[in-house]
């Protein structure tokens, strides 16, 4: 386990006034204010995945006959969906095409296959089936489901040409109209441009450029949209973009920057000589850039910054979003909302921290005990501090220093070399044992084992205004550890470092992230180097 140590000098000028909210997004479900029709939420934002599971279950069945017993066929269909649903084949693509998923198709029934070949092999080596049997299966399955999907598909594509769905494009003026025109000019991708939602408009061609609130509503109503382009910065009109994906309109990334080819030249014209005019930017991976503390003015740049739930910045796609073609530009569908439950998180976070809770009892009475006959009552410090959708929650540790009053504990960045603290007290930051209170937190569920680290209200505040992508950070509960404190992210460091790194974390989180970094931290707490 980790202790953030924090910096100081924030705590020399500390503004007196409230705490601002949190700006994390409330749930879909939760009453509105958004001002747009009702109907608007109950949009679907992916293609039916039912007929497609209908169809894969009907050609597994179909191929049935084909095994040596008839009791294989729901081992079979139950692979063979399986593996279809990890590979997002029943999320299919915004203007689908048989031909597309006909290799993973393939692959995945293939797969399936040979796995129950083996099994049966290896149970039964007598009703194993032979290859001939094999390719027969394969061959009749696939073709089956590639048909059925092929149909569904078909009908999907012709749905989209007689009735697309209507979208806004927000960016600037003349991109947008860009774009909106060469949606219109294709009108089997299933989006139709009917308003264009700009900070500077331009001229009187192409689409109406909405101005206002009250606009956008309007066309939101006469035109039913279910669908937004971003292509390029939002602007002002963060806020209302998320209204309407909070009301459930579908989000599009559009890259309608620069074509693929000039991309790729970007680095041989640099080298030629585009940034011998230019100073080199460089980055060091030891301690803060020089302005890059919790009130740094000139964060670096890194390209597009993770979803900001605040409205301020709205590019942060699915995990593994795929890039879609959609009328020639590469397109990323994104995801506002709340992220899905993950149970084997859960599960882990309530198994191991039950069992160390067990095997520390004894620690943490001890500690408890010495806290108490040194420092007084008080030996457990409970704090405030934002969790997951900007939840508050009470965060436990062993009291190592007392502060002035309420203010300064809930403002002021404690120093982990605070001269006043006894060497006990010193001890329990050095080995990280003030944080293993915590682990009540982790099995009540107010924390995970592993996650971004929670702050106070006030940090989480001033962070979010300050550094793109930090309240997006509150997307997934907060945790003991994390990515970012194993890559020593801890103390006198970046804030927006930390941020970058804890969505990352969430962008690409597994199982196995997790034990791994459970790992690094336990071997990082053999050599202690304080909190």
């Amino acid at each position: 386990m980790t202790v953030e140590r924090t910096i100081s000098p924030i705590a020399a000028q500390q503004p007196e006034q409230e705490f601002l909210p949190v700006p994390v997004p409330p749930p879909h479900e939760a009453p509105g204010g958004s001002g747009f029709p009702a109907k608007q939420r109950a949009v679907a934002r992916h293609g039916p995945a039912l007929p497609l599971l209908v169809v894969d279950a009907t050609a597994a069945l179909t191929a049935a006959p084909a095994l040596p017993h008839p009791l294989l066929t729901a081992p079979l269909l139950l692979a063979v969906l399986w593996l279809n649903a990890l590979a997002a084949l029943y999320r299919p693509a915004a203007v689908p095409a048989v031909l597309d998923e006909l290799p993973a198709v393939c692959a995945r029934i293939m797969v399936s296959w040979c796995a129950l070949a083996a099994l049966v092999a290896a149970l039964s080596p007598a009703h194993a089936p032979s290859a001939r049997t094999l390719l027969t299966g394969v061959a009749v399955q696939t073709a089956a489901s590639c048909a059925g999907r092929g149909v569904l598909h078909w009908r999907r594509r012709r749905m989209l040409v007689r009735n697309p769905a209507a979208a806004l494009v927000v960016g600037p003026a003349a991109t947008a109209q860009r774009v909106a025109a060469a949606f219109l000019r294709r009108p089997g991708c299933g989006l139709r441009p009917v308003g264009v939602l700009a900070d500077d408009p331009a001229g009187d061609a192409g689409l109406p450029v909405l101005s206002t609130d009250e606009e956008v509503q309007r066309a939101v109503v006469q035109n039913g949209v279910r669908s937004v382009l971003l292509v390029g910065s939002v602007g002002e009109h963060g806020p209302l973009v998320r209204e309407l994906t909070e009301a459930g309109c579908a989000l599009w990334e559009v890259d309608a920057e620069v074509p693929s080819y000039d991309r790729a030249g970007i680095p041989a014209y640099e080298e030629a000589g585009h940034t011998a005019c230019d100073p080199p930017e460089t980055t060091t991976g030891e301690g803060p850039a020089p302005h890059d503390g919790p009130d740094g003015t000139a964060p670096a740049r890194t390209g597009r910054p993770p979803y900001d739930p605040s409205g301020s910045n709205l590019h942060g796609a699915w995990p593994h979003a795929p890039r879609e073609r959609i009328a020639g530009f590469s397109c990323r569908r994104l995801d506002t909302g709340r992220r899905p439950a993950r149970p084997a998180k859960r599960a882990l976070d309530v198994l191991v921290s039950g069992m160390l809770l067990l095997l520390a009892g004894p620690v943490l009475l001890v500690c408890a005990a010495v806290l108490r006959a040194g420092e007084g009552p008080g030996v457990v410090f409970r704090q405030e501090r934002i969790g997951q959708d900007g939840t508050p929650f009470t965060l436990l540790k062993f009291r190592t220093h007392r502060p002035a009053d309420e203010h300064e504990a809930a403002t002021r960045w404690s120093v982990a070399g605070e001269q006043d603290m006894s060497r006990f007290c010193r001890f329990l930051r050095r080995t990280s044992l003030d944080e293993l209170p915590q682990l009540w937190n982790v099995f009540r569920g107010d924390m995970s084992l592993v996650g971004p680290r929670p702050e106070r209200p006030y940090f989480v505040a001033h962070f979010s205004r300050t550094h793109p992508g930090y309240a997006a950070r509150h997307r997934m509960r907060t945790g003991i550890t994390g990515l970012s404190q194993i890559q020593g992210l801890r103390g006198d460091t970046s804030i927006e470092d930390r941020a970058r790194f804890d969505n990352a974390y969430i962008d690409d989180w597994s199982l196995w992230q997790d034990i791994c970094i459970l790992l690094r931290t336990a071997a990082a707490l053999v050599r202690p180097t304080g909190s």
